[in-house]
């Protein structure tokens, strides 16, 4: 049955909001709070007839939403510094998270503290920080921004038909990986 797949979410400007159930997308669209743009392949069965699936709405009026923001997690950190120990440069999967500040002298457990390392790294460092452990970080740390490819990219092997509402919203990058993926 169609009602457990996702619609894409589109503000009035066509920008990409979020994913909801078709479910939602259906009481949207019929109570006027939205505009049927794309349907999916199969329909959902009322009592006297059928309806088209929702895969893309657009709201009929803007709305106005906080930025997302990344959480703070181990594998957030990880995937910023993509899986590097950020003190000598080493790949891998025997990685752990360093306070370049350390916490006991007053640092703070947030993205512009927090790196990847290695285990024989942050052994090293310690206690200290980069400065008095003769250490240099390969680049400092900052808080990633939520980009609409994060958001969504991942829908789009399952949503083909969403892809001329996000292609435009993506970086290079991520419009490039998409055209190679077919």
């Amino acid at each position: 049955m169609s009602i457990h797949r996702q619609a894409l979410v589109l503000n009035q400007n066509y920008e990409p909001l979020n994913v909801c159930g078709v479910r939602r997308a259906v009481v949207l669209v019929f109570g006027g709070k939205a505009d049927l743009i794309e349907t999916g392949e199969l329909s959902i069965r009322g009592v006297d007839r059928e309806y088209p699936t929702p895969s893309v709405i657009r709201l009929r009026h803007p709305v106005r939403r906080p930025l997302p923001q990344v959480r703070l997690t181990r594998r957030e950190v990880f995937a910023r510094d993509r899986q590097q120990c950020q003190y000598c440069g080493k790949h891998g999967h025997d990685l752990t998270l360093d306070h370049v500040m350390p916490r006991h002298r007053g640092g703070a457990h947030e993205w512009e503290n927090l790196v990847t390392a290695c285990r024989s790294c942050n052994h090293r460092k310690g206690g200290r920080t980069p400065r008095e452990a003769r250490m240099r970080l390969l680049k400092q740390p900052v808080k990633p921004r939520v980009t609409v490819a994060q958001l969504f990219a991942h829908h789009l092997k399952s949503y083909h038909e969403w892809r001329p509402f996000l292609l435009g919203w993506l970086d290079r990058e991520s419009q490039a990986a998409l055209a190679s993926s077919g």
